[in-house]
C-alpha cells in the first residue's frame, strides 16, 4: 500500500471514530433518566443508611457533623 493509501486509511479511521463519538454523545444526552431518579436530592437523609466511606458526599456530610 502506498503512503497515500495509509494516509486515507488513517483519516477515515479518525473520521469514523469522531462520528461514533458524536452519535453516542447525542444519544446519551437524549436518554431520559430512569423513573425515580429524575429529581434526586442528596442530603443528610440519603447518607444516613450509606456506609461507603470513599464517597465524597459521605465525607462532606460527616465533616459537618464533627465541626
Amino acid at each position: 500500500m502506498s503512503t497515500t493509501g495509509y494516509l486515507i486509511l488513517a483519516i477515515s479511521i479518525i473520521v469514523a471514530l469522531a462520528i461514533i463519538f458524536v452519535v453516542s454523545f447525542v444519544l446519551y444526552v437524549r436518554t431520559p433518566a430512569p423513573k425515580g431518579c429524575e429529581k434526586l436530592k442528596i442530603g443528610p437523609k440519603s447518607c444516613e443508611d450509606c456506609d461507603v466511606e470513599g464517597c465524597m458526599i459521605y465525607k462532606q456530610h460527616h465533616q459537618k457533623e464533627e465541626e
